[in-house]
């Protein structure tokens, strides 16, 4: 949770209301660790096939860490027998998204006050 906190509330203005949910105990979290035991990157899926939080500590993006965070979370999803997964891409990393094998779908929509797009891939 500090991670999602400094990315989501303190970097992009999410309020602190919206970053937390009921959701959390019910999710498989992929939590991705420093060599010092530090969190270096988190996200969840949901028990729907959605997944979410994704999050890397600023000096870990794009090194790899959210590509192998999200590749965990499929790999769950798979395993769990969903036939695909969904997510909503804020604007900024659809790119890191298509990359993946995601497909966006729908219009852009507004979210915490964050433009995203809904994105899915087939497992």
């Amino acid at each position: 949770m500090p991670l999602r906190e400094q990315v989501f509330v303190r970097e992009q203005g999410v309020p602190a209301e919206l970053e937390r949910d009921v959701n959390d105990p019910y999710c498989r979290h992929a939590v991705a660790i420093g060599a010092s035991g530090q969190v270096i990157g988190t996200g969840r899926l949901l028990p729907d096939g959605h997944i979410g939080r994704m999050a890397v500590a600023a000096q870990w993006r794009n090194l790899g860490v959210g590509g192998q965070i999200l590749e965990a979370l499929v790999a769950e999803a798979a395993r769990l027998g969903f036939g695909e997964v969904v997510l909503n891409a804020q604007i900024d990393a659809v790119s890191f998204y298509l990359r993946r094998d995601f497909v966006p779908e729908g219009e852009v929509f507004v979210e915490a006050g964050i433009r995203h797009r809904t994105m899915r891939r087939a497992l």
